[in-house]
């Protein structure tokens, strides 16, 4: 299966586009936003968990990725509500489950393979904010090959200063902007490297999960 499958081409996902697959899972179900293989695939999706649904215990041979967009998710003996970042690196295993459901943002089979840390970030915790002259940034993890963030910005500003090696953006609150096309909240976002002058935030303050730099390896 290939999904948005060419990284060296724009890909765009709305909410009105979503398509909600059914997992193997009872109660779990996903919007594949790019994927390269059938059950076992590289794949970046947004997942729902219907309350009291789980999944058996596995492995993730390419680690994974998960931002908890609302509900609880939970694995194993610990539960993240919304806001929260997990990074698993290649290797790890978990018992994931929703006892009152969930929506994540899911990456799988993504990481060096030679990633080692595992990475747990309450996203809505004011100490984990940095000011960044026009904007706050929340880090999440950053490499030699990547840097993960999100980033909360106000009106009308310019999402990025210069280049970029690749990003990927999934917006949480806001819209953003790019000439005519409005990208609004729900949104997931791919752009191959390049330069980006027009893409702004919209009439109001904006926050977004943001991905650079894996792009381009």
């Amino acid at each position: 299966m290939l999904i948005n499958a060419d990284f060296s081409a724009r890909a765009l996902v709305t909410p009105d586009q979503y398509e909600w697959v059914a997992s193997p899972q009872a109660g779990v179900e996903r919007v594949m936003l790019d994927r390269i293989g059938e059950e076992k695939a590289r794949a970046t999706s947004i997942v729902r968990y219907a309350a009291r649904s789980r999944f058996p215990g596995h492995h993730h041979p390419g680690g994974e990725e998960i931002l908890v967009l609302s509900g609880t998710f939970s694995e194993d003996n610990s539960h993240y509500p919304a806001g929260w970042y997990l990074r698993s690196p290649p290797g790890s295993s978990h018992v994931p489950f929703s006892d009152e459901g969930a929506v994540i943002f899911v990456k799988l089979r993504q990481m060096d393979p030679g990633e080692k840390q595992s990475v747990r970030i309450d996203t809505h915790d004011p100490a984990n904010w940095i000011t960044l002259k026009d904007r706050e940034s929340c880090p999440l993890f950053a490499s030699e090959t990547e840097k993960v963030s999100m980033e909360r910005l106000p009106a009308r500003t310019h999402v990025f200063s210069g280049e970029v090696d690749g990003a990927e953006i999934l917006i949480l609150e806001g819209s953003l902007q790019e000439g005519s096309q409005i990208y609004e909240q729900g949104s997931w976002v791919r752009l191959p490297p390049g330069s980006y002058p027009d893409l702004i935030t919209g009439h109001a303050n904006t926050m977004f999960y943001l991905k650079t730099g894996h792009l381009s390896i």
